[in-house]
């Protein structure tokens, strides 16, 4: 369980208050607007009204005592820098702000931001991904790099076990698990033999992941 703070309480402030609630941490949640602290409060140990550009009204808040800061301001990006800086400035532990643009970010990060996080971006590119292919089902990103996709076998595969196909070596990818409607198995054994009806979920490069899926698109 964790101390957080989250500055701002538009629509991803409050989904990401309520999960946070879900997973058992401690929030306090700060917004000028009084109409969307209301409905929160069940999730919350304290809310208040105020404007977090002002000094005064961040320490009062006693920004030092939480363990994370989600500075969740969207619409208006001068108050999200101003925010930034002075909850660092004030002694928080770990700063996470919210930003629309790259170079917002890179802002952010030299004004005190420890980590920058883009929902709406992300939530486009994993919506993109899925979209864009009938072979991919579902696309998490955990790095520039490397990310877990849910696809389909290609037919070659199927009847196969993956100690036969030795698919780290020939495409650059690994098996995390198999899902089947509702059911999924996780990492499944090196004698798993690939069913046609399965989805697999794997791990590796954007490039090759693209790779097989051309292959499956052919």
């Amino acid at each position: 369980m964790k101390s957080i703070l989250i500055i701002g309480m538009g629509r991803f402030g409050c989904h990401l208050c309520k999960e946070l609630a879900e997973l058992g941490n401690q929030i306090m949640i700060v917004d000028q607007e009084e109409d969307r602290l209301e409905g929160m409060f069940p999730y919350v140990v304290s809310a208040k009204i105020g404007d977090c550009t002002n000094e005064d009204v961040l320490k009062s808040l006693g920004i030092g005592n939480f363990d994370i800061v989600f500075v969740c301001i969207g619409t208006n990006f001068q108050s999200s820098l101003e925010t930034t800086s002075l909850v660092k400035e004030l002694g928080a532990k770990y700063v996470v702000s919210k930003a629309n643009r790259d170079i917002h970010a890179k802002f952010l990060l030299k004004n005190g931001a420890d980590e920058v996080i883009y929902p709406d971006r992300d939530i486009a590119e994993k919506v993109a991904v899925s979209y864009s292919s009938d072979s991919i089902f579902d696309y998490i990103e955990l790095t520039d790099e490397f990310s877990i996709y849910e696809i389909a076998p290609l037919p070659k595969w199927v009847g196969k076990t993956l100690r036969d196909l030795d698919l780290r070596n020939t495409y650059s990818i690994s098996v995390l698990g198999t899902k089947q409607g509702e059911y999924m198995k996780l990492m499944p054994h090196a004698d798993y033999t690939i069913d046609g009806r399965a989805h697999l979920m794997v791990i590796g490069r954007k490039k090759d992941i693209d790779r097989i899926v051309k292959e499956l698109e052919k």
